[in-house]
C-alpha cells in the first residue's frame, strides 16, 4: 500500500472529497416541507454529502385535496391536520436551530379556491413562507430529485400526487420538457362513467401529454407514494427478497401482472401484507390505472422506483455544481469513513492495494470496489460475532443513491467476506441470487482482499509499501523489508484464503 501526497493527483477518478468544503458544509441541516394533496411531510437533510442523509423525516396524511373536485375547497379536516402539522414542524425547526426551511405547496393548494387563504393563515401562525409552485415547477423539482440519485441519467420522470401527475424528461444532468396533468387519484375518483369513463379520460389526458413530451423510450422513473405502494405490492407478488424501494426495477409485464394481482385479491389483506397504509391503499387502484396507461403510451425500456422526489430536488437546488457532479455513492461512503472508521483515509490506500486483482475493469465496477474499501471498517464497533451481518445489513439497506439492487448485494457480500470466510448459512441467502455466480465470486475475492489488506493496517505517516499482483495463475505480494513483520501468522492464513478464492495455482510473498 502506498500513501500518496494530495499534490500528486492520485484522487482520480473520484476527485478529492468535498464534504469539508465550505459550500458543502453549508448544506448541513437543510430543512424542507412538502405540502402535497395527500400528505404533508417535513424532512431535514444532513446534506453535506452528495447522497442525502435523513436527519429527520415525518409525514402526516392530511388529504388536503380529498373531495376538492366537488367543492372546489380544501378538505376541512385536512386543513386542520395540515395546520397542526405545520405548527409542530415549526417548533421542531426552531428546536433544531435550522437557519432556514423551504416550504412548497403543490396541486391542492394551487387549485383550491381557498388555497391562498389557507396559505396566508399558515404563514401568519408559523412565520414560515410557503411557495405554491405551478405544475411545471413541481415537475422540475421532482426531476431534480431523481438526478440527485441518478446523475447523468436519461429518461422520463413521472411524479404522481393526490391531485396531479407531472412528467419531466431528464438527460445530460438537466431537466428538459415538462408538463402537468389532472391525473391524480383524487381527481379520477369523480370522473363520470365508471371504469370505462375513467379509462377514456386517462387515455385522452395521456394523449395530450404525449403530443407535448414526444417519444420517450428510455427509463421511466416513478416518483410518489402511490407508485411506491404499487412497487411494494409487486415485491409481495414476486416474493422479492430485498425490501428497498429506491432503484427497485419493474418491467411492463411485472406491472401488468401486479395490476391483475390487485384486481384478484382482497385489498385490505394485500395492504397489510405489503405494509401500505389504508389511506394510501384507497388511491392505489386509480394510480394503477394511470400507470398502465403511461406504460402503454410511452413504452419505456424499463421502470425504476425513485424514493427521491420534490424534497430531494429542493436539496439538489441548493448544491454547488461541483457537488452535483460527484458520484453520490462514493461521497456518502467517504462521509461514513470519515465519521466512523478507526483510521479515516485508509480506505483509499486499501482500494489502490486491491485493484490489481481485478485487471481491466469498467468504471462501474471500480466504483463498487472503491465504495467497499471506504466502508470496510465503518462497522468495527459491532460485536465481532455480528460484524459480518452488520456490514451486509448496512450495505444492502442503507439510504444510498446511485446503487442498483444487485450492486447493494455485491457491496454487502464483499463486506461480509471482509469479516467472514464463508457466506453459506447466513440469513441473507435468499438475496444472493440477485447476483450471478461470477459476481458472487468476485465479491468474495474483494472481501478477502480487504480482510488481508487490513492486516497491513498502519498509520499513513508510517505506512511502507505493499503491492499485490495477479496474473491469473500466481498471486504475489511484495512487501518492503521494514514491513515484513506485519506479515504474521494471521496474515499468512488470510493471504492463503485470498489465493484460494482466486483459484490461484501458486502464491507467495517476497521482500521488495
Amino acid at each position: 500500500m502506498n500513501s500518496h501526497d494530495d499534490s500528486h493527483g492520485h484522487w482520480d477518478p473520484f476527485g478529492r472529497p468535498l464534504f469539508n468544503d465550505p459550500q458543502a458544509r453549508a448544506l448541513s441541516r437543510v430543512g424542507v416541507v412538502d405540502m402535497g394533496s395527500n400528505s404533508v411531510r417535513m424532512v431535514v437533510f444532513d446534506g453535506a454529502a452528495r447522497s442525502p442523509a435523513y436527519f429527520f423525516n415525518e409525514k402526516i396524511m392530511c388529504g388536503l385535496g380529498e373531495g376538492m373536485n366537488q367543492t372546489g375547497h380544501l378538505n376541512p379536516e385536512g386543513r386542520e391536520r395540515a395546520m397542526a402539522a405545520m405548527r409542530r414542524f415549526k417548533l421542531l425547526a426552531d428546536g433544531m436551530e435550522l437557519s432556514d426551511m423551504s416550504v412548497v405547496a403543490t396541486a391542492a393548494m394551487r387549485d383550491a379556491t381557498d388555497g391562498a387563504e389557507f396559505r396566508a393563515e399558515v404563514e401568519a401562525e408559523t412565520g414560515l413562507t410557503i411557495h405554491v409552485v405551478d405544475g411545471a415547477e413541481e415537475a422540475r423539482l421532482s426531476a431534480q430529485g431523481v438526478l440527485l440519485g441518478w446523475p447523468g441519467s436519461y429518461g422520463l420522470v413521472c411524479d404522481i400526487g393526490g391531485s396531479s401527475m407531472e412528467l419531466a424528461e431528464i438527460g445530460d444532468g438537466r431537466v428538459g420538457r415538462r408538463m402537468t396533468s389532472a391525473l391524480g387519484p383524487y381527481k379520477l375518483m369523480d370522473i363520470d362513467g365508471g371504469a370505462k369513463g375513467r379509462a377514456d379520460h386517462i387515455k385522452n389526458e395521456l394523449s395530450a401529454l404525449a403530443n407535448y413530451m414526444g417519444t420517450q423510450r428510455d427509463r421511466l422513473f416513478l416518483v410518489g407514494g402511490s407508485w411506491r405502494a404499487i412497487a411494494r405490492i409487486d415485491m409481495l407478488r414476486r416474493d422479492y427478497p430485498l425490501h428497498v424501494l429506491h432503484e427497485y426495477r419493474m418491467s411492463a409485464e411485472n406491472v401488468r401482472d401486479t395490476i391483475t394481482f390487485l384486481q384478484d385479491n382482497d385489498h385490505d389483506k394485500l395492504r397489510k401484507a405489503a405494509g401500505v397504509s389504508s389511506t394510501r391503499m384507497s388511491l392505489v387502484p386509480y394510480a394503477a390505472d394511470v400507470l398502465q396507461g403511461v406504460i402503454d403510451c410511452f413504452e419505456p425500456s424499463d421502470i425504476a422506483i425513485s424514493s427521491y422526489g420534490i424534497r430531494e430536488g429542493l436539496l439538489y437546488e441548493q448544491m454547488p455544481q461541483q457537488l452535483r457532479d460527484r458520484d453520490p455513492l462514493i461521497e456518502a461512503c467517504r462521509v461514513a469513513e470519515a465519521r466512523d472508521a478507526r483510521l479515516p483515509g485508509f480506505g483509499r490506500q486499501l482500494y489502490e492495494f486491491v485493484l490489481p486483482l481485478f485487471g481491466e475493469i469498467s468504471p462501474a465496477r471500480k466504483r463498487l470496489i472503491h465504495a467497499a474499501c471506504l466502508l470496510h471498517d465503518v462497522s468495527w464497533r459491532a460485536h465481532p460475532d455480528y460484524r459480518a451481518e452488520t456490514c451486509f445489513d448496512n450495505a444492502t439497506r442503507a439510504n444510498l443513491g446511485g446503487l442498483k439492487h444487485w450492486e447493494r448485494v455485491y457491496l454487502g457480500l464483499s463486506l461480509l467476506h471482509r469479516y467472514k470466510n464463508k457466506r453459506e448459512g447466513t440469513r441473507f441467502a435468499d438475496m444472493y441470487d440477485l447476483l450471478d455466480k461470477a459476481h458472487q465470486d468476485e465479491a468474495e475475492v474483494l472481501g478477502k482482499a480487504m480482510r488481508f489488506g487490513a492486516m497491513l493496517w498502519t498509520l499513513e505517516a508510517t505506512a511502507g509499501h505493499a503491492r499485490l499482483s495477479w496474473d491469473g495463475k500466481r498471486l504475489s505480494l511484495a512487501l518492503d523489508s521494514d514491513m515484513m513483520a506485519l506479515y504474521g501468522e494471521v496474515g499468512r492464513a488470510r493471504f492463503k484464503s485470498l489465493a484460494q478464492a482466486l483459484g490461484a495455482e501458486d502464491y507467495g510473498v517476497e521482500a521488495a
